[in-house]
């Protein structure tokens, strides 16, 4: 329930908890959004990173756990000669009800502890940025979590995620589709009626929303069937991403490599290289069976520079720096038909070139995949191309030239809409949150 407090009487509360980014946004009476912004490397950013690094310290001849979250946990992280721990993409687990807790130095966490300290800094951050005291909000949740198969999982996830926020002090947290919250937003900007069709592109998900927008809709009160449908499927940004480092950066590090054991010739196992395409799963390689696993495969290895090149990757925990480095080459080929990807360290030294034609290949399946959950959604909601008034997109994936093309084929470009593509999710919810607190406490 969403119950009033300090905060509600002077605005309201929208935050997209993303699987990379998160935002927190202020509504006031006038439909008037403000984003929080947090202090990054001298400058400022609307955009929390969703991780968590702890890192032990000396104090006093004693080990002392220390951790940070968002920007100040990458500061941190990069800074520290020896790394910690950088837990990252908390959001893709919730569905797993395999995945229970981890040990991090010796402590046993639950991954609704671990998001728990993230949602608890965005909050007090906020506060002190906004004057106000934070216990209630309107939260973004994907159609369908990652890895949740049916309804049951979705609840499951949804619920781990509610326990977060009660665990980081919110009182009362009510749940909105992210689509729909950027439907929300979108309509703020309207002085018509459409239909539209939301595409909304994050790191795990990609979802999708049939929404009747408009004045005549926020003056009559919105109703159920103004949401004609949605879909969702667990592609997105980070499947792109893997596609690349399978592409790019597995091969010179010793993918599809042989070693010799016992007279054979055998392939080196790709089941770490499967994890190293989910960068944010990296930290979990750096178990001492892992690396001794690996040490055994470097001494056989046919092509040992790169086993070598693969420990230190592991051992160094460069999941982060990968990450920025698969970043700039995809954005950079969504403004040029090719781009350079590098990566260096120092010790690892890769470089390619890239052309986007080859890029989309290689995410050509995830982009079929994306296509049949649109058509799909049009199908079961009754609802022909020509009848959508107008699509908006939003969510970095948007700005990928093939995703739009998806688009463009069934709408026609000129119906296509964008804006504010990294937070107009979080502006959405908290427009949701003003409606909410205005229908039901004036």
């Amino acid at each position: 329930m969403f119950s009033p407090n300090s905060q509600t009487s002077k605005g309201a509360i929208g935050i997209d908890f993303g699987t990379t980014n998160s935002s927190i946004a202020f509504a006031g009476c006038s439909d008037e959004v403000q984003l929080a912004k947090f202090p990054y490397f001298g400058g400022v950013t609307d955009a929390y990173r969703s991780l968590l690094y702890l890192q032990q310290v000396k104090e006093g001849g004693v080990n002392v756990l220390k951790s940070w979250t968002g920007p100040d946990g990458i500061e941190h992280y990069l800074a520290a000669d020896v790394k910690g721990r950088l837990i990252q993409s908390l959001k893709s687990f919730l569905s797993s009800r395999n995945l229970h807790s981890t040990e991090v130095f010796g402590r046993r966490y639950t991954l609704e502890d671990l998001i728990a300290r993230i949602l608890r800094d965005l909050r007090e951050r906020a506060e002190h940025q906004f004057g106000i005291k934070i216990r209630s909000a309107v939260v973004g949740r994907p159609v369908h979590f990652v890895g949740a198969e049916n309804k049951e999982d979705d609840g499951y996830a949804e619920g781990r995620l509610r326990l977060a926020f009660e665990l980081a002090g919110y009182e009362s947290v009510e749940f909105e589709m992210e689509p729909v919250a950027a439907a929300h937003y979108y309509e703020s900007t309207l002085d018509h009626d459409e239909l539209i069709l939301i595409g909304d592109f994050g790191g795990g998900t990609s979802d999708f929303s049939l929404v009747h927008v408009g004045p005549t809709i926020r003056r009559r009160g919105r109703v159920p069937g103004d949401i004609v449908g949605n879909a969702g499927v667990g592609i997105a940004g980070d499947s792109f991403d893997a596609k690349i480092i399978r592409h790019l950066v597995s091969p010179a590090l010793g993918a599809g490599s042989h070693l010799r054991s016992l007279g054979k010739i055998l392939t080196v196992p790709n089941w770490v290289y499967i994890r190293l395409e989910r960068w944010h799963h990296l930290s979990l390689l750096r178990g001492r069976d892992v690396l001794n696993m690996l040490r055994g495969v470097h001494a056989q290895s046919l092509e040992p520079e790169k086993i070598g090149a693969l420990i230190h990757f592991i051992k160094e925990d460069l999941g982060f720096h990968l990450h920025r480095a698969v970043q700039k080459v995809k954005c950079d080929l969504s403004n040029d038909p090719a781009a350079t990807f590098q990566f260096s360290d120092g010790f690892v030294d890769l470089r390619a070139m890239v052309d986007r034609t080859s890029f989309e290949e290689w995410i050509s399946e995830e982009l079929g995949q994306i296509a049949r959950c649109v058509d799909s959604l049009l199908n079961s909601s009754g609802i022909l191309p020509r009848d959508v008034d107008r699509v908006f997109l939003t969510g970095g994936s948007s700005f990928v030239p093939a995703v739009r093309r998806i688009f463009e084929r069934r709408f026609g470009e000129k119906r296509i809409r964008g804006g504010n593509e990294f937070t107009s999710v979080a502006r959405g919810l908290a427009l949701k949150a003003m409606d909410l607190r205005i229908s039901r406490f004036g």
